[in-house]
């Protein structure tokens, strides 16, 4: 019997119209648009404006683009994952959310965690069901409202982050194409260096919290860089390396898009060229688990079938990993 693997068999993104530039940041925070682009290679991010607008209203547009070009009804989908940061509220799940605004009724849905490698870790988990069996077509989402957790009176983050979503359909296949390979790690140290400090059990939210602005993004740049550059080149060199693959094998890097020197780092590391690269953090900046999904989406015209991928991340917890994917259209 045929080996069964799960597919990448439709992409779709979606982001808000409203465009925060550079120069209008410079009216806000002390920076400069040279500043910006040579530490971070980022030029204007979307931000989703407007009042009672959550994550999964990003992550509903995504979906439903998805099912309409992929010709699939919202009954036929098994389950839906939504891997994001910024969920909707605690609980429910947004991804119980997103499934009841699409339509969705006849799927069991939930979100995962791990930060800006979420998307990565909700395809190998969603992968898994369909080998099993378990489910013939599953919907992954990238979702995410940085725009919700960033302070902007702080000039070292507010210039990285972009709102965004990107939802991707995982069905079964026999062909020697899909996911093939994936590395998935964790080193929990790495939690001190970025996280958001407010807002868990931990610390709940209170009167001096919110006063302390301990509900937004809290990074150490110059650890988090420095780890980010080594181990997201490293986990990319190790899938090729493992399957024997070598830099003129692949057709593109899909690199999780945080800072425009460690997508560098990472092709170098690989052997191969910028043409090999999907970037464009330049017009989107870090929009956390809708970075990859966002590049497929844009990138997909110039997908082909068999074409080797290899999808790359690193994020908050320490999180980061790699998979080699046969492109299935």
């Amino acid at each position: 019997m045929s080996r069964i693997r799960a597919k990448i068999s439709g992409i779709h993104a979606w982001v808000p119209p409203y465009i925060l530039t550079n120069k209008e940041l410079e009216s806000m925070v002390e920076t400069t648009d040279e500043w910006i682009v040579t530490r971070t290679g980022i030029r204007e991010r979307h931000i989703q404006k407007g009042e009672g607008l959550g994550t999964s209203d990003m992550g509903v547009e995504a979906v439903r683009g998805l099912l309409e070009k992929t010709g699939t009804r919202p009954e036929e989908i098994d389950m839906v994952i939504c891997a994001t940061v910024t969920p909707d509220m605690v609980f429910p799940a947004t991804a119980n959310i997103i499934s009841d605004k699409a339509g969705i009724k006849n799927a069991f849905s939930y979100d995962l965690n791990a930060a800006c490698s979420g998307l990565l870790y909700a395809v190998v988990t969603a992968s898994k069901f369909i080998e099993t069996g378990t489910c013939k077509k599953i919907v992954v989402v990238g979702a995410d409202k940085m725009s919700s957790i960033t302070d902007y009176s702080n000039r070292e983050t507010c210039v990285l982050f972009g709102d965004a979503a990107g939802a991707m359909l995982l069905e079964p296949t026999t062909e020697d194409i899909g996911i093939m390979d994936s590395i998935m790690q964790t080193d929990g140290f790495g939690r001190v260096h970025l996280h958001m400090k407010a807002g868990g059990s931990l610390r709940p939210s209170s009167h001096e919290t919110v006063d302390a602005k301990e509900h937004f993004v809290y990074q150490e740049g110059q650890p988090v860089f420095k780890f980010a550059v080594t181990k997201m080149a490293d986990v990319a060199a190790e899938i090729m390396e493992r399957n024997n693959l070598t830099g003129e094998d692949i057709s593109f890097l899909v690199p999780h898009q945080a800072n425009l020197r460690i997508i560098e780092a990472t092709a170098r590391r690989m052997g191969i060229g910028k043409d090999q690269v999907t970037i464009n953090i330049e017009r989107y900046g870090n929009t956390t688990s809708a970075t990859i999904p966002l590049c497929l989406w844009e990138w997909e015209n110039k997908l082909k079938k068999g074409d080797n991928i290899i999808l790359a991340a690193f994020g908050g917890g320490f999180t980061w990993g790699s998979i080699w994917v046969k492109w299935a259209y």
